[in-house]
């Protein structure tokens, strides 16, 4: 019972009770005014952003509840030597000790854009064929992970491998805290396995990087001046059809200041493709403005434009034996195959949970 009092009160500790409280008014009288949906992408967010807010402070309140009613039905069966009533009741105490768990987890999702969708874009490393596959593999594996929970992916870019593969891919992934749930998983993944494309069956070592970034709306203001923009058009590759692929449709910005890139194919459109990439920058601009608000911009960076072993997150370990470890929290599997077919959960629950104890990743 110890162990849930101070769950929940580690709950309140992440979830400020009063601030949230503040801010659930805020957003009553903000949503409640009729020229809100006067920008109704903008009025939406809000509304998610409320929907969330209340939902934390109802479950919280309903933990304080349920606590109190079990502590008072456990000593009315201690008065009476009731063991019966007493097995029960420890037996539901466990039950909302996993369930505040989930929450304080949950709870770690309050950052300025947590709730947003995202973007995820993979790149191949060095290695040619055998990289690319693997970012292959990696897309699966994230897309398994978005219909087991709900998210919806729309495909946005993808540039096929010489053989097999991807060289790089981005998708978008909507739905409540998308964004919260992936951000950890920006950096580079390792695999090591028996080569299916060498015909020594010789082990290989290769690299994909994968980079998360927020879907921002127009509440959020990111300032861009044409100057700073080179925009190429390029035949689309991939998906898409024999119109996409003998018209110029694809485009191709770069943020000369940032050395930031986004690059959009997946419409016949060259116009509505230009509207998604400048979409994308706003995003990648703001999601690097958060990052450098926490000071850690130079690390992300680097872990970006090395695709190597110095900036590894998980390692992905097929043969000689089969070992998933992420290096950051030093959580791990031996089930590989439940891991490539979208099971992640562990990893992405194990970064959040560093942060619940305090501890940097």
């Amino acid at each position: 019972m110890k162990i849930l009092q101070r769950q929940l009160h580690c709950f309140g500790g992440i979830f400020d009770w009063d601030k949230a409280n503040l801010r659930l008014e805020e957003l009553d009288a903000i949503t409640s005014d009729p020229a809100l949906w006067e920008k109704p992408e903008s009025a939406q967010a809000l509304m998610r952003e409320r929907t969330s807010l209340e939902k934390k402070i109802n479950d919280l309140n309903a933990f304080l509840t349920q606590l109190e009613d079990i502590i008072l039905l456990i000593e009315m069966g201690e008065a009476e030597n009731d063991e019966e009533t007493i097995l029960e009741q420890h037996e539901t105490l466990k039950q909302l000790s996993i369930e505040v768990e989930k929450q304080q987890l949950l709870a770690l999702l309050s950052g300025e854009a947590d709730i947003n969708d995202c973007f995820l874009e993979i790149h191949a490393g060095a290695g040619g064929t055998e990289a690319q596959d693997w970012a292959e593999m990696l897309l699966r594996m994230y897309v398994r992970w978005c219909d087991k929970h709900g998210f919806k992916v729309e495909y946005i870019e993808e540039s096929t491998g010489d053989e097999a593969g991807l060289k790089s891919v981005t998708i978008k992934i909507l739905g409540e805290n998308a964004y919260g749930w992936l951000k950890t998983e920006s950096g580079v993944h390792r695999l090591v396995r028996i080569s299916p494309f060498d015909s020594s069956a010789r082990r290989h070592t290769s690299f994909s990087s994968a980079w998360i970034y927020p879907v921002i709306d127009d509440s959020i203001s990111i300032e861009i001046e044409d100057k700073d923009l080179r925009i190429d058009t390029y035949r689309a590759s991939g998906a898409g059809g024999q119109h996409v692929n003998k018209t110029n449709s694809a485009i191709r910005i770069t943020h000369l200041p940032t050395g930031v890139v986004v690059q959009c194919q997946n419409d016949r459109s060259q116009h509505r493709n230009k509207a998604t990439a400048m979409d994308m920058l706003r995003a990648r601009l703001y999601e690097l403005e958060l990052r450098q608000r926490e000071e850690r911009a130079n690390e992300v960076e680097a872990g970006k434009t090395e695709i190597g072993w110095g900036h590894q997150i998980r390692s992905y370990v097929l043969q000689p034996y089969q070992l998933i470890k992420d290096l950051r929290t030093n959580e791990e599997t031996s089930d590989t195959q439940a891991v490539l077919d979208g099971d992640i959960d562990r990893f992405l629950e194990a970064s959040l949970a560093t942060k619940l104890n305090g501890e940097g990743i």
